[in-house]
């Protein structure tokens, strides 16, 4: 479950901001995740809820904002959103480092960071 691991340093990042300066509460931190991370959102605000409990982040909102993914081919040079792997298991379809067009093995241009964008807080 790497959803644990993001929303652990999540908030330990969170943590130092708030140290460094001098915040009371948190209200909302928005959070940008690329799409090739295969995040689990919901999850991911469970484990966010889950240890938070107890700081100044304490009833503070997760938002979520997905990033598409974009890949590059150097093979063929296509340039767009990935082929995905969709799979009965899966809840959603998985993104994958092959070429939709040559079966090449792609880059990855956008969609594979993970960013605090914003955090709303009481001083």
């Amino acid at each position: 479950m790497h959803e644990l691991s993001i929303a652990s340093s999540l908030v330990d990042s969170v943590l130092e901001f708030l140290d460094a300066h001098k915040v009371k509460k948190v209200l909302t931190v928005r959070l940008a995740v690329g799409e090739l991370n295969c995040v689990e959102a919901e999850q991911l605000c469970f484990c966010y809820t889950a240890i938070t409990q107890k700081t100044a982040m304490e009833n503070s909102t997760l938002e979520i904002e997905t990033v598409a993914a974009v890949v590059q081919c150097p093979r063929c040079d296509y340039r767009g959103s990935p082929k995905y792997w969709e799979d009965a298991r899966s809840a959603a379809p998985i993104p994958t480092l092959e070429c939709p067009k040559c079966q090449g093995t792609v880059e990855p241009i956008q969609g594979n960071d993970c960013a605090i964008k914003t955090i709303q807080f009481v001083a």
